[in-house]
């Protein structure tokens, strides 16, 4: 063999190893990555679990009780609103208990359809009501992060919705990531996560 071969031969079987050297790295960060979700699976998901679903359960009961949701809702002032909440809101805020625990809450109903007015939201609001979205404050160290909010998404009868992963918008939602519920409120004027002060 050649000199010229031998290191044409050389830088191949560099690249080759060096390939596989790439791969393994990725696989481990692969490995690494699946490891770091089922861990996160066992501290259990910041938003959607069974005690997420449960604890908005208990939620929307106080909620309607106090007649801040459901067809005994008190109306308040409908104003117009932003994506991605609706073209048309109503604000209420309140101290609630559930569990035990009193907190303050924000009641935000998200109207919408084609055509929608204000005066027509205030006419007939349970034709227009498309999502009630709450921030309840929970007990000290629920997620100290974002300053102890629960998050839901319901629909106007009390149920979750879902993200396009089929996960139910209620707990920490979307802790961490880019968008959503956390993401958007953490720009809030105030540093209180609230756009209402």
């Amino acid at each position: 063999m050649n000199k010229r071969s031998m290191i044409l031969m050389s830088a191949g079987l560099s690249l080759l190893l060096g390939g596989c050297a790439s791969s393994a790295m990725k696989d481990d960060g692969m490995s690494m990555q699946q490891g770091g979700m089922q861990e996160s699976m066992k501290k259990g998901m910041p938003f959607g679990d069974a005690d997420s679903i449960a604890y908005s359960k208990q939620l929307w009961q106080a909620l309607k009780q106090a007649s801040l949701v459901g067809p005994s809702a008190r109306p308040d002032r409908v104003y117009t609103g932003t994506h991605p909440h609706g073209a048309m809101l109503e604000t209420l805020s309140a101290d609630l208990t559930v569990g035990g625990h009193r907190g303050e809450v924000l009641v935000k109903r998200n109207y919408g359809g084609p055509g929608i007015t204000a005066g027509k939201v205030a006419a007939d609001r349970a034709a227009w009501l498309k999502a009630v979205t709450v921030m309840y404050k929970r007990e000290a160290g629920y997620d100290t992060d974002n300053q102890d909010w629960f998050w839901v998404k319901y629909t106007p009868d009390g149920g979750l919705f879902t993200n396009p992963k089929g996960m139910q918008l209620a707990g920490r939602v979307a802790k961490g990531m880019p968008q959503g519920c956390i993401a958007c409120h953490k720009a809030a004027p105030g540093g209180d996560m609230l756009y209402t002060r």
